[in-house]
């Protein structure tokens, strides 16, 4: 008997329930009314835009007034109202600016919400056009240039400036709403509402002019520099890189470094000769690194458009980690046991691997302590049984003779001769469980 009065219970408590959920779905409550107190003629891009609107409902309190501006379908600007009660309420909504948006027509939409989540929409086609600034201002630390207009959109400076100008660009605010909008730095690129200070560079210090095109955001002079006609690409302010294929024995071209002749060249990697720079390593796919500070190119070997490992047939790369050893010296860029600056030994072919070095420059002559990886990273390593050496002055550690296994170091009593340059050469035909290390004075 109690079981058929639960069931009775259960189906009109459904039945209940499902009348009021339909009764809510089909029945609004409360009409909110707006009333626009601002013709909508013109706008352009970077204004604050005002409105005013009269707005009521007499059933249900309001709850919110939103502005919505739309570039085609997409919403890229709101502005929320609290609507404590009936009356005229006043906002500016932003109307943003971005590169490449020609003149057009947004949409602006004004929706209207009771705490009932009733709503009442409006919308309005306005006009919008991008400023055509008189001026700009390039801002630098110490001094503001005022950047002439040169033609629509187009503007810059001509003064004495040294080879790098780092600042940023300012644009004055423009119509009766208009705000003031900087041009900065991110991500390799300008961007607006950004003070990130703008790399500028140019070839030479003296008289040349900066340039900024306030439509697509290109700005000059930027350096341009090149490997082989292949553009690099800036990481930061001192460092540029390219990947690209290099031939054993061709020259290489190098193109945008105006001082190269001051530059540090690796001999594992290149050989230069009468001013001319060829590839000394295995022909293949290197990554190239170049350091401004330093003055030296970085060259990393690449296997699928990714950082070479060593792989199980013994071709790849081999990577040295630890203390004792660095270029372009010693004093500038010891690698120490920070993975981020393993050296690529240069890959010669037939297996092999080297690393050429100038004791007391590139190589400490009597303490060294470093080992030969895998990879750029820890993880597969040459140890005490998995790698000898021919040596008379190297030793390979085994854990119990002064150095961990695999790494390196220099016999009690011998040392390298100052001055004096060195190969060392990683040989593994006969297996990466069999690798045998030569050291040669040249």
């Amino acid at each position: 008997m109690k079981r058929y009065i639960y069931m009775i219970i259960a189906v009109m408590l459904i039945v209940t329930l499902g009348a009021c959920k339909k009764g809510t779905e089909e029945k609004p409550v409360g009409l909110p009314v707006l009333t626009s107190g601002t013709t909508f003629q013109k706008g352009f891009f970077g204004d604050s835009l005002q409105f005013s609107f009269d707005v009521k409902d007499t059933e249900v309190p309001l709850s919110t007034l939103k502005a919505q501006l739309f570039y085609s379908e997409d919403m890229v600007s709101e502005t929320v109202i609290r609507t404590k009660s009936n009356g005229t309420y006043t906002g500016k909504i932003y109307i943003p600016y971005y590169a490449n948006i020609p003149n057009g027509t947004a949409t602006l939409k004004f929706v209207l919400q009771n705490t009932s989540l009733t709503i009442t929409e409006e919308s309005f086609q306005l006009p919008l056009e991008r400023p055509d600034y008189p001026y700009l201002t390039l801002v630098t630390t110490d001094q503001e240039y005022r950047m002439e207009r040169l033609g629509l959109y187009e503007y810059g400076v001509k003064a004495d400036f040294p080879v790098e100008v780092n600042g940023y660009i300012k644009a004055p605010a423009f119509g009766s709403q208009g705000n003031e909008l900087n041009f900065g730095w991110e991500n390799n690129t300008v961007v607006e509402k950004n003070v990130t200070e703008i790399p500028f560079s140019n070839t030479f210090a003296g008289n040349y002019t900066i340039k900024f095109n306030t439509f697509n955001y290109e700005a000059s002079p930027f350096i341009a520099y090149a490997m082989d006609q292949n553009l690099m690409k800036r990481i930061d302010d001192n460092t540029y890189q390219v990947d690209l294929t290099l031939t054993n024995g061709t020259e290489v071209t190098i193109d945008g470094f105006e001082d190269l002749n001051s530059w540090w060249i690796d001999r594992d990697y290149f050989t230069r000769d009468a001013g001319k720079i060829s590839f000394a390593a295995l022909t293949g796919k290197y990554r190239i690194t170049a350091n401004l500070k330093l003055k030296y190119f970085i060259v990393e070997a690449l296997r699928n458009d990714q950082l070479a490992t060593l792989q199980a047939d013994g071709t790849g790369a081999v990577w040295i980690i630890g203390e004792g050893i660095g270029k372009p010296s010693l004093t500038t860029n010891t690698v120490g046991w920070d993975t981020g600056k393993a050296l690529c030994m240069a890959p010669i072919g037939d297996k092999k691997y080297r690393v050429t070095v100038v004791a007391g420059t590139n190589i400490s002559p009597d303490n060294i302590n470093f080992k030969f990886f895998h990879q750029k990273n820890w993880g597969g390593e040459f140890n005490g049984t998995t790698v000898t050496t021919t040596s008379d002055v190297v030793f390979i550690g085994d854990g119990s003779n002064g150095r961990d296994g695999g790494n390196l170091g220099i016999l009690t009593g011998k040392s390298l001769e100052v001055g004096s340059t060195y190969v060392f050469t990683l040989d593994l035909k006969m297996g990466n469980d069999k690798a045998v290390l030569a050291v040669q004075k040249l």
